[in-house]
């Protein structure tokens, strides 16, 4: 959950020229197929369109159905996406294990094909310097989510529509935002972008823990109080609380990415079938929080017995597989 935040943006590293090639994207320059060898090293990572790629796909007639998927540790959304991925090729009788591993080993252990490929990949920015180093050994299978970014967010009843209103409303929120761990690249950002851009100095700015911040959120949203909290999308407190995100006319959180699928170089060539299946993938906000909610939260499974988790989600929304593997989540 919080270990994401902990990565900071990157953007000193110069992006070489690539083979990855990129669902969607373009060369920002000349034009043509982004996935020309020559132009990759230029791909608007930011472009790509979650399932432009879809096609109906039938995973019964594979000969190889052994699948090692990649997962980051801490990371909600990465199980999400490999626990129903695993799911959905296990009625097909493939043979799928889902493997931890943060960031960098993730990237490292894909490029040499000791797995077969992760599914958050966090472009253009989070994850920018990992391209750069393995892309030539990595092949992009579709993104599947938009929009992934730091949040401020606030209860659904919230008088303030915009972070531009906080600083009128200190007595809404007993001037205080409450935030996750201190080594957090979204408290960095909170702390020294946000609360200056929007003149908040005088809060207090309550750095804690993950849990914690999620505590106060569950204790003030249950008390019918208002409150102010760091957040991130994606994240299953949207399906579990009545919250929702603050406008940044600033734009002081930065700007949302796409998260990608990379498999290791030739993987589309010897697994069609489930190179399809990826490409199908589209997760909108409200199906990911609902799943992660179910997945994650104390409530539900709490991060335990994720098959189980993941497979009351399937029963509670019928038809997402079947849609799925038809090439049918883009409409």
């Amino acid at each position: 959950m919080a270990f994401r935040r902990m990565m900071t943006a990157v953007g000193a590293a110069a992006i070489v020229a690539l083979g990855v090639s990129a669902c969607g994207a373009t060369d920002a320059d000349a034009g043509g197929d982004a996935t020309d060898e020559a132009a990759v090293g230029e791909t608007d990572w930011s472009a790509c369109t979650p399932g432009e790629e879809s096609a109906e796909v039938d995973l019964s007639g594979a000969e190889d159905k052994d699948i090692k998927i990649g997962a980051f540790n801490g990371w909600d959304e990465s199980y999400a996406a490999a626990y129903i991925t695993k799911y959905a090729l296990e009625q097909d009788g493939y043979s799928v294990s889902v493997e931890s591993f943060d960031a960098g080993p993730a990237f490292t252990a894909v490029s040499q094909g000791d797995i077969d490929f992760i599914m958050d990949g966090w472009l253009p920015v989070t994850h920018e310097d990992y391209i750069a180093q393995f892309g030539d050994d990595m092949e992009a299978q579709g993104c599947w989510y938009t929009g992934a970014k730091n949040t401020i967010a606030v209860n659904e009843d919230s008088p303030a529509q915009s972070l531009a209103d906080l600083r009128d409303m200190s007595d809404e929120y007993g001037s205080t935002i409450y935030g996750i761990e201190a080594g957090a690249g979204l408290t960095r950002m909170t702390e020294e972008d946000m609360i200056p851009t929007y003149g908040l100095e005088d809060w207090d700015f309550k750095i804690s823990s993950t849990p914690a911040m999620l505590a106060q959120l569950q204790s003030s949203t249950n008390a019918d109080e208002n409150i102010v909290v760091t957040l991130w999308r994606p994240h299953w407190a949207y399906d579990a609380f009545p919250v929702r995100d603050l406008e940044d006319p600033e734009g002081a959180m930065g700007a949302g990415e796409v998260i990608y699928n990379f498999a290791y170089s030739g993987f589309g060539e010897e697994h069609p079938e489930v190179s399809q299946l990826l490409k199908n993938l589209v997760i909108g906000d409200e199906t990911l929080a609902s799943m992660e909610n179910i997945m994650f939260s104390d409530e539900h499974y709490g991060g335990e017995n994720l098959d189980d988790a993941v497979a009351e989600w399937v029963e509670e929304n019928d038809g997402f597989v079947d849609d799925w593997k038809a090439g049918a989540l883009a409409g």
